[in-house]
């Protein structure tokens, strides 16, 4: 397999063998600032503080304020959370978006991160954003933003799992290495362990897609049937997360 860009969760490098870092996203779980916020234009629940990080490191000049605007139970005890995010840039409002996560853990924390890899982090208009319980075996949503000048796009929206090294992710890649690229890839990929071989597994792709840049968002193209495996293989479980 050639080398991939991986742009992965912070939890699931806590989650399996290390990688370089210019096969991972640098994702940054930052400490979180909840504070009642409350004004006489809007009301919201708690307002959480992402400080965007660039290659590692976070500014005070950058970040997310993450307005749970409402939150509710169903009958299953399932929470489903509405949060609107404003995004500011050196310390002004730029931009803001509205999503619904759906299956929110008690203690679950957000990320930010500017880039699709450590290696095109700086000044990148591309913006990861993850929301999720901080252990091995919990889902996480992430998503993914363009924010050129006061431009806000919600360029794709995934979820991820990761168990002890095993378990399902986007990788991205962009071959450019330009911080803002004009076209990128992403691809779905499941690790999964054998029933009678812990140490082997199988790995399969779906859900191939190129992103192609067109004036101030970007366009998608799926280049695979949607939902469909198009690439599978059996390895050990070493020797995939070996690669290079």
């Amino acid at each position: 397999m050639k080398p991939q860009s991986l742009f992965i969760l912070f939890i699931l490098i806590g989650c399996q063998k290390p990688k370089s870092e210019s096969q991972i996203s640098s994702i940054t779980t930052t400490e979180t600032k909840t504070e009642a916020a409350i004004t006489k234009e809007e009301k919201f629940l708690k307002t959480d503080t992402l400080f965007i990080s660039e290659d590692g490191e976070t500014s005070n000049n950058n970040y997310v304020l993450a307005h749970l605007v409402d939150q509710k139970a169903d009958k299953d005890s399932i929470v489903t959370g509405k949060y609107q995010l404003d995004f500011y840039l050196d310390k002004s409002k730029t931009a803001t978006s509205k999503i619904t996560i759906k299956g929110i853990e008690k203690g679950s924390e957000w990320g930010a991160s500017y880039g699709l890899t450590s290696a095109t982090a700086k000044n990148s208009p591309l913006i990861h954003i993850s929301f999720g319980y901080p252990a091995c075996g919990y889902t996480q949503s992430n998503y993914l933003y363009y924010l050129k000048n006061s431009n806000l796009q919600l360029v794709y929206e995934w979820d991820s799992m990761t168990d002890s090294g095993w378990g399902t992710w986007v990788e991205f890649e962009n071959p450019s290495a330009k911080a803002n690229p004009e076209s990128f890839y992403c691809k779905t990929v499941s690790f999964e362990p054998e029933d009678n071989d812990e140490n082997m597994g199988t790995v399969t792709h779906s859900d191939s897609i190129v992103f192609r840049l067109s004036g101030n968002s970007y366009k998608k193209q799926l280049l695979s049937a949607k939902d469909k495996t198009y690439f599978e293989k059996k390895m050990a479980f070493d020797a995939f997360h070996n690669q290079k």
